[in-house]
């Protein structure tokens, strides 16, 4: 199973980048795995709605472009569903038996993702009812589709 994630911006703490590092290891043993970093778009401090919907839109272009036919998209959202580890290892082995080319989780910024991307998905995941920073975001959907490929495969993970 290819695995992609898109996250728009780049980690820049150390410790994230180390965490992003080893999960990214533990995962190319289940398939292949890529992690796209789409460049942020700079807003001004105090943005108008009409501002940060040209930024979203700007950015869903560059998501878009990484995006390819026949992939299953998942988005992140706060308001996507709310799914157990299991739940999510089962539509991940559900996919993989279906014959998906791949699966690929688009990660927004601080303000989200665009519309066109939100049409583009075939499922909404949420992570959480509470807010993290789009980086931490990255770190947890690792480790989850990490939990989740041990699950499918019946291996020990701590609980």
């Amino acid at each position: 199973m290819r695995i992609k994630i898109i996250a728009v911006g780049n980690l820049k703490e150390k410790f994230l980048k180390e965490a992003a590092t080893e999960y990214h290891k533990r995962l190319t043993r289940y398939g292949k795995v890529e992690i796209v970093e789409v460049v942020e778009e700079r807003l001004p401090e105090n943005a108008s709605d009409k501002e940060i919907q040209a930024c979203l839109a700007r950015e869903e272009d560059k998501i878009l472009k990484h995006i390819s036919e026949g992939e299953y998209v998942v988005q992140l959202a706060i308001d996507g569903h709310l799914v157990s580890s299991e739940e999510l290892a089962l539509r991940i082995s559900d996919l993989m038996v279906t014959g998906t080319a791949g699966i690929t989780f688009v990660i927004g910024s601080s303000h989200g993702l665009g519309l066109g991307i939100e049409r583009r998905s075939n499922f909404s995941l949420s992570l959480s009812k509470m807010t993290f920073p789009h980086q931490l975001t990255r770190i947890i959907l690792m480790e989850q589709v990490y939990r989740s490929f041990k699950i499918i495969n019946n291996e020990p993970y701590h609980k």
